[in-house]
């Protein structure tokens, strides 16, 4: 019952969400403040593993095609199939439902437990559209991020199958090539959309109608992780069976 009771309490969030809107004066910073957190300050993490992920793909695959009757052009192939339909997309947002998700429901909840929402409220002003819609905004521009993630985790397995000796530049340029589908970009950037409001959602919800003092903040980043990380899974599943199945 708790749990049907928490679809529909996020639902009615959501809706509220984009009730009574905030002055856009006030709502324009409050925007790129959100996007300089959760976009920009992100971005170190997004390469660094982006380009590791990449890398380790590249000599896994390398490893283990044994067999020499197997072209080593096969290696790009799987490295790119990899980072764009999976690693990148699915892998980060999980990664940011850690970094980001964490930081708004404590943000938020921190706001709850010190009633600065309350005193939103009390001067007229809708407290979940000005605290959750800049970040639904903010996340719009994560595509960009995930288009950088893509990027780096090719350049990583470039460069650990080329300079560890596994295949030629040639090879890997012929294998980044093999079978090229331009569909799975947008496959991949589709569900990047769905994951960025995900991950903007789901940790606010648990941040604005948590109860207690500063132990539950806590308490509610964790749980806000696991909740996103398990929706991002389940969606990750349904998309891919709908989109590419």
């Amino acid at each position: 019952m708790n749990y049907f009771s928490s679809i529909g309490g996020y639902a009615i969030m959501v809706k509220e969400v984009f009730k009574k809107p905030t002055k856009w004066r006030i709502m324009k910073s409050l925007i790129l403040k959100e996007i300089d957190e959760l976009i920009f300050g992100s971005l170190g993490i997004i390469v660094f593993i982006s380009f590791f992920i990449g890398a380790v793909v590249a000599i896994q695959t390398a490893l283990n095609l044994t067999n020499p009757l197997i072209p080593r052009n096969l290696i790009a192939f799987a490295t790119r199939q990899s980072v764009i339909l999976e690693f990148a997309p699915t892998f980060v947002s999980i990664i940011m439902a850690g970094k980001v998700g964490s930081y708004i429901t404590s943000s938020i909840g921190t706001m709850r437990v010190t009633e600065q929402i309350d005193a939103l409220e009390v001067m007229g002003v809708n407290s979940l559209n000005y605290l959750v819609f800049p970040k639904i905004i903010a996340m719009l521009f994560y595509p960009f991020a995930i288009a950088i993630s893509m990027y780096v985790g090719i350049l990583g397995g470039w460069m650990a199958g080329v300079f560890g000796g596994f295949l030629t530049n040639a090879d890997f340029s012929s294998g980044l090539q093999t079978d090229f589908i331009p569909f799975h970009i947008t496959y991949a950037f589709i569900k990047t959309l769905l994951f960025a409001f995900i991950i903007a959602t789901i940790p606010s919800y648990h941040g604005y109608y948590m109860k207690g003092g500063a132990l539950e903040v806590g308490k509610a980043s964790t749980t806000s992780f696991v909740w996103t990380s398990v929706v991002i899974i389940i969606l990750n599943y349904i998309l891919t069976q709908l989109l590419l199945g």
